[in-house]
């Protein structure tokens, strides 16, 4: 069931195509924005419900008691687990969606009645896990696998073999192009990334108006 209060926009990609990248040229032109990752992190928190469980269930994950997680260690256990992944996600996942949704709703309510506010949720997995059936567009934001892997070293200083573990275990682009209303190569500068966001933004502001 699509959202009546807000026009919902779930925007995903692979890892390190630049979603983030993407999500903050939207913000720019006047959507209201929240970045799933950011909420992770937050969730994951010492001290938070989700940190317990997560050091409860990977122990491994704690370097002591009530230290941050090291996340580069859990991201080392459920990568090559898919089991364990799937324990992962659903510690976090369920609680991401609740956050994701409370924001949506706050944005809503605030909405003046004449009004249907852009809303934008950058999810990695908005297909895998649900959002497209509630979303009024779905936009996929693409790179080549070759960026992906130089990215990821670059910034995360994963070794080559991580990087593409990392993506491997993360769905198939088409599967990601095949719910899209709306595609972004960011393989380019980001000058052309800008301008292919605006121009998207301007033709998704036309459908908008005429869906009321």
């Amino acid at each position: 069931m699509k959202h009546p209060n807000v026009y919902l926009i779930g925007l995903t990609g692979g890892i390190a195509c630049g979603k983030s990248t993407v999500l903050a040229m939207l913000a720019a032109l006047g959507a209201h924005t929240i970045d799933a990752d950011r909420v992770t992190h937050e969730l994951q928190a010492p001290g938070m419900p989700v940190y317990e469980q997560i050091v409860a269930a990977f122990p491994e994950a704690a370097p002591e008691p009530g230290a941050p997680l090291d996340r580069r260690r859990l991201a080392a256990l459920v990568f090559t687990d898919p089991q364990r992944l799937r324990q992962l996600e659903q510690i976090v996942h369920p609680a991401v969606r609740i956050e994701l949704g409370n924001f949506i709703a706050a944005i809503g309510r605030a909405a003046r009645p004449t009004e249907r506010p852009v809303v934008v949720i950058d999810v990695v997995k908005l297909i895998e896990s649900g959002w497209v059936e509630v979303c009024d567009e779905v936009w996929v934001v693409t790179a080549p696998e070759e960026q992906q892997v130089q990215r990821l070293m670059a910034t995360r200083g994963m070794s080559e073999a991580e990087a593409r573990q990392r993506i491997a275990a993360q769905l198939p682009q088409a599967a990601r192009l095949a719910h899209a209303t709306v595609v972004i190569d960011n393989g380019g500068p980001q000058e052309a990334t800008r301008a292919q966001v605006e121009a998207a933004w301007q033709e998704m502001l036309r459908r908008k108006d005429a869906r009321g």
